[in-house]
């Protein structure tokens, strides 16, 4: 394909800046992983809110550019070769927009790896334990008699909510003094663990000072605050 327009997606969200990169998403802790990191590189790019809660995802426009129907999705009109690109999982958008900009993936192999090991942590581990967390607490989960699922991702989120904890001890970002995807990845997630989930006494979050540290560092930065409220 060689025009967005060849893209079912753009004739159910039609492209108002056809030149920029066009972001299919919703400001869930996934979702904001690839705005902050837009606003972060200064990326120009173009947002379209899909509604999850109206299925949207499953749209068949939606699915031709992501099979799985899941939020977030790109598509880029200047990808490699400069041919249209379309991509999803947040992880691999991270790392496509690190390489494409230069920035927040460290040059150095050992480092760079060291950062991709953290991007998956979170997403083989924080994201869905914090996820399973608020099924239970927050939504239709809490309506079960059976408290053990509930009780066994708490537990599980606190043993990863220690594994952070531990990292950050002598760390200002979770690969040292340089600021990277991991914590873009990853801090969504502990944002909406203790606040939309509502899951903060629940886990015991004080017992993590080094997150909570981190957390307000990286919530601190201007292209984060305009990242968490993209698409409006």
């Amino acid at each position: 394909m060689s025009r967005l327009a060849d893209f079912p997606i753009t004739r159910r969200w039609p492209a108002q800046h056809p030149d920029r990169l066009q972001l299919y998403s919703l400001a869930t802790p996934n979702g904001v992983k690839v705005s902050i990191m837009l606003e972060e590189t200064g990326l120009p790019y173009e947002a379209h809110r899909i509604d999850i809660m109206k299925n949207e995802s499953q749209l068949p426009e939606y699915l031709a550019l992501n099979p799985n129907g899941k939020i977030p999705a790109i598509l880029d009109p200047d990808g490699p070769g400069g041919e249209p690109l379309a991509l999803f999982e947040s992880g691999a958008i991270l790392m496509y927009l690190a390489e494409k900009t230069g920035r927040f993936l460290p040059a150095d192999p050992l480092r760079r790896w060291e950062t991709i090991q953290w991007v998956f942590f979170q997403m083989a581990a924080i994201g869905p334990m914090f996820g399973q967390v608020g099924f239970f607490h927050k939504f239709a989960g809490r309506e079960y008699e059976d408290k053990r699922p509930l009780e066994r991702y708490v537990a599980e989120s606190q043993r990863l909510l220690g594994v952070l904890d531990s990292r950050l001890d002598d760390r200002t970002w979770l690969i040292g003094d340089e600021y990277t995807i991991a914590d873009i990845a990853t801090a969504g997630w502990v944002r909406n663990l203790i606040g939309f989930y509502e899951a903060r006494e629940l886990v015991q979050f004080h017992r993590y000072p080094h997150v909570a540290a981190w957390l307000d560092r990286v919530l601190a930065r201007p292209a984060v605050q305009r990242g968490l409220a993209i698409p409006a």
